[in-house]
């Protein structure tokens, strides 16, 4: 049982938090403020080869062990998470192409998508189906050698920038059960019917854009429906978000430091009654506490990062790792604001923002309460044993 990274991650670590610590913290607090889009930020991403995170060496990606995958979310976050938020939907959509497209698919995308030529994200969410993603309404009836999509997505991460989208549809809406009846289809910027057409106001999660989706009587060929064959479209985006609750949880690990590391910054600096706050007790308890549960959360989510690794089954281990670190996060960024006192609910410190960050964490890649319901149906089923 081996707790520490290995040589080849402990460099990459070092890489990533070097680059956060040169190109992302000194710009991050006034670009969240301004809305600015992170032009040079994204540059630097690209340079690093990070947007083939998830794109097999002979394409031209990274291929990163899953471990590996988790440190760049998690050092991203602890500068600003909306920059990991530009590679998350991104790495996710990549991870089903390379898992699941077809050869000419990957020929096509995949080359372009490791260097960010192209970027990508993933078209699932919809006005009336988030969480129930069998509940979508959007379709593509075939029509010849196309097919013909209608329908509409929202708080669609990347929207502007992916080229293609990969979209979950229904190919047969009378499917029984659902599942059955979806697929994914790849659907290339400009395509006529294909609308981005309003950006959502955030209360943070600011950088990336998430956007609304128009599509109407959108023709796509059947070349580009992802593995050429209808109804696998639920098992491919289940896969991929194995991935990317992985992904969540190292986000909140990094928020949660953040918040950690101001605070405690913080509490060796400020005076009161004649002493640095980090001398009273109550701010010991709190600090300690923190530490404790980042760590944890950290541990676990390396973990469930380790078990992908292994090519085992891992939605029971990633669901726990999502639920518990982005809770961690949540409490951490709250403890961050009190210990900060004032200052803390002010925008000239970063656990302001960390604080409005946090939440998205408890609702991204499934809420919490479902990843629960994922735990314990892995346990009721006996998929997974804790001991």
């Amino acid at each position: 049982m081996d707790f520490e990274l290995s040589a080849q991650q402990k460099d990459f670590q070092s890489v990533m938090r070097d680059f956060v610590n040169k190109e992302i913290n000194p710009v991050a607090m006034e670009m969240e403020k301004s809305g600015e889009y992170p032009t040079k930020i994204v540059q630097g991403l690209k340079d690093l080869g990070l947007f083939g995170m998830t794109i097999p060496e002979e394409y031209g990606g990274l291929d990163l062990d899953p471990v590996s995958f988790a440190i760049v979310f998690e050092e991203l976050a602890r500068g600003w998470v909306g920059i990991a938020g530009v590679l998350g939907s991104h790495s996710l959509a990549c991870h089903l192409i390379a898992k699941n497209g077809t050869t000419e698919q990957k020929e096509k995308y995949l080359p372009d998508l490791a260097t960010g030529k192209r970027r990508t994200g993933i078209g699932l969410t919809e006005p009336d189906a988030g969480t129930d993603l069998q509940g979508i309404k959007t379709t593509a009836v075939l029509d010849g050698d196309h097919y013909v999509i209608n329908g509409a997505k929202t708080w669609i991460t990347n929207a502007r920038h992916a080229d293609p989208l990969p979209v979950l549809v229904k190919t047969d809406p009378k499917a029984d059960p659902r599942h059955k009846g979806m697929s994914v289809i790849l659907v290339d910027a400009g395509t006529p019917g294909f609308t981005i057409s309003k950006d959502i106001g955030k209360l943070g999660y600011k950088g990336p854009e998430s956007c609304e989706v128009s599509l109407v009587n959108v023709r796509v060929p059947v070349s580009q429906l992802v593995g050429g064959v209808e109804g696998k479209g639920m098992k491919q985006v289940l896969g991929a978000l194995e991935s990317g609750r992985v992904n969540i949880a190292a986000r909140s690990v990094g928020i949660a430091q953040a918040a950690f590391d101001a605070s405690l910054k913080y509490s060796r600096e400020r005076e009161a009654f004649g002493q640095p706050i980090s001398d009273f007790q109550a701010i010991q308890l709190k600090l300690g506490e923190m530490a404790t549960e980042l760590q944890a959360a950290r541990l676990l989510t390396y973990w469930a990062a380790s078990v992908q690794g292994s090519g085992a089954r891992s939605d029971m281990h990633s669901g726990m790792a999502k639920y518990f670190a982005s809770e961690v996060a949540i409490k951490a960024s709250l403890e961050a604001m009190r210990i900060h006192g004032g200052y803390g609910y002010s925008t000239e410190y970063v656990v302001e923002r960390l604080y409005r960050d946090a939440p998205l964490m408890a609702i991204g890649e499934g809420t919490n309460d479902i990843m629960k319901m994922v735990i314990a149906k892995s346990l009721i089923a006996g998929k997974e044993v804790i001991n």
